[in-house]
């Protein structure tokens, strides 16, 4: 067994262009893991910075110089934040709110709905598998009222974090990108020299990243758009808190999707009931979500992400499992990491191998 396994790992780690992209790869993964808390400004700003890049990358090629195309992009990046904090912002967090107060009144609904079933279909539901479900609601909802309190209580924390983020992030954005080569200029000086094949790997990880994180922009705007569009038309309460969710539903292949269908349904239930506006409801939605994944998508990353959806959901339950929130939410990216690094190690292996077979 230990020669196998000594023949396996000399065969994909022996070279020393593997062991630097090895290497990298934990440093990494023990950085993000051991300080990503306290260094989470910088890596957002990283995250901002690369997301703005191409755009200055685009302006360089028509002509500009560097340091206008980062201040143009810069300004555009604020004036943009700007618009969606002070405009777009107060008015989810108004729905929100109206969302929150409402609540009692739809528990009611529900209260009343539930205690109905019985009589409705006596042969599938009991009395006493309804008091156990309304049991266990309240007592669900009692942890939820406990843990909003809590929440409360550490407001102020998150509002120092928030006012720092506002400060420090756009900062570190501006010098990410206007010192863009001089950043990467020093780190490539404390870095092996041997490193072709960790290079080779970021060339095809930024190609496919970039085109992904761009479709990704595309496909949140559209769907989010298209979705606040359909609901303010037929008149659903609102309609711009679920298009924004559903929206950024998209982030999490199809987990997202499944998740924000249930307060869709449930608040289109709520204020209509089982009637004509509900199903029109429910097929528009399934509508939006079929043409984003049999046309949208397709069109906006045909060559971006080319993953198995057993892949993705792995991914999703790999690194949700390890980082929570931020996990899933970058679980795409990081299952292309992984895939362009197998490749490139894959690829780099056969070209040493195909020496030996000639001298053969």
């Amino acid at each position: 067994m230990t020669s196998i396994f000594t023949r396996w790992f000399k065969r994909n780690f022996s070279s020393p262009a593997t062991i630097v992209l090895t290497m990298l790869l934990i440093l990494g993964f023990v950085f993000i893991l051991t300080l990503g808390e306290i260094l989470a400004p910088i890596l957002w700003a990283l995250v901002i910075a690369y997301l703005l890049e191409w755009v200055v990358g685009a302006l360089q090629k028509r002509g500009v110089k560097r340091l206008w195309a980062v201040l143009i992009v810069f300004i555009g990046f604020i004036t943009t934040a700007l618009l969606v904090i002070l405009g777009l912002v107060p008015l989810i967090w108004e729905q929100g709110t109206r969302l929150i107060a409402e609540l009692p009144s739809i528990g009611l609904k529900a209260k009343q709905a539930i205690l109905a079933l019985p009589e409705k279909y006596p042969n599938f539901v009991s009395s006493e598998q309804v008091n156990d479900i309304l049991t266990n609601v309240g007592s669900e909802l009692g942890n939820l009222g406990q843990g909003l309190v809590t929440a409360s209580f550490s407001s102020l924390i998150g509002v120092a974090s928030l006012l720092i983020y506002i400060v420090l992030v756009p900062l570190l954005v501006f010098f990410f990108l206007k010192d863009r080569t001089l950043i990467l200029s020093w780190i490539g000086q404390w870095l092996p020299q041997d490193r072709h094949l960790a290079e080779s790997v970021w060339g095809k990880v930024n190609y496919q990243i970039g085109n992904y994180i761009r479709g990704k922009v595309m496909e949140i705007l559209i769907i989010g758009t298209v979705s606040y569009i359909a609901f303010a038309i037929m008149g659903l309460n609102y309609a711009l808190l679920l298009g924004v969710l559903v929206g950024f539903s998209v982030l999490i292949p199809y987990v997202g999707a499944a998740l924000v269908t249930i307060p869709v349904l449930l608040i289109g239930f709520f204020q209509w009931g089982f009637s004509q506006p509900f199903y029109i409801l429910f097929i528009v939605y399934m509508v939006i979500q079929i043409l984003d994944g049999n046309v949208l998508v397709p069109l906006l990353f045909s060559e971006a992400v080319s993953l198995h959806p057993v892949a993705i959901i792995g991914a999703i339950l790999l690194f949700g499992g390890l980082w929570g929130f931020w996990g899933v939410f970058f679980a795409i990216p990081l299952a292309i990491l992984v895939n362009a690094v197998l490749d490139a190690v894959k690829e780099h292996r056969e070209g040493q191998e195909e020496p030996l077979q000639v001298e053969e």
